[in-house]
């Protein structure tokens, strides 16, 4: 009986043994839960597998790409373009060097091993470049044709931008008096073998 007259039944003795097991299993049951709660913040620090692959390096295999066609592929949100140029479009490329604006390539708009006659790995027939004008981003339209009516007679390949008129030679090397200012840029990439160019890494990366 308590202090108020009230009956009592005292509480049996503790257990230390079956204390020890519930201290362990309610400890276990929180970390649990807190692991639960972390994984998504943890998750939400790590990049997207869309952000990883915004900034990965692009294959482009021309083992099928004819003489004269364009390949596409896509590099950080860009169009890049392949091109497999013949023979009787390089040899019209020195032809062009009147017509443009900087013809060896003086502005820094390719990396240095692309800074030649054809702006191209060891002066290779492949030309690849970012497909984005230098005026105000527009999409050249790809004109391999010699002399067409809308171009004119001493139009020997490259590309036209529809937006403003500026031109392009098949080295991507701006002509004169149009609204571009500069080449077309030419993206750092190699040769992994015959068939396939990696775009976005050179022999100079770590």
């Amino acid at each position: 009986m308590n202090a108020q007259g009230v009956e009592t039944m005292d509480s049996p003795p503790a257990d230390p043994k079956r204390r020890r097991v519930l201290i362990a299993a309610t400890s276990a049951l929180g970390a649990v839960g807190v692991g639960f709660v972390a994984v998504p913040f943890i998750s939400s620090m790590n990049p997207s597998a869309k952000a990883r692959a915004a900034g990965a390096p692009v294959m482009a295999d021309v083992s099928k790409l004819e003489p004269g066609a364009l390949l596409r592929v896509k590099y950080r949100g860009q169009p890049i373009w392949v091109v497999n140029r013949t023979d009787e479009m390089l040899a019209a490329l020195p032809t062009m060097d009147p017509k443009l604006v900087d013809p060896a390539s003086e502005v820094p708009q390719q990396p240095e091993y692309c800074q030649n006659p054809t702006r191209s790995i060891n002066q290779s027939k492949y030309f690849v470049a970012i497909g984005i004008c230098t005026h105000l981003g527009c999409a050249p339209t790809y004109r391999p044709e010699f002399a067409p009516d809308d171009l004119g007679k001493d139009w020997k390949g490259g590309w036209f931008c529809p937006c403003h008129g500026s031109k392009f030679d098949l080295a991507g090397r701006v002509f004169k008096g149009v609204p571009a200012p500069t080449n077309l840029v030419i993206p750092k990439h190699k040769y992994v073998n015959e068939n396939t160019i990696l775009v976005g890494e050179d022999e100079g990366a770590a």
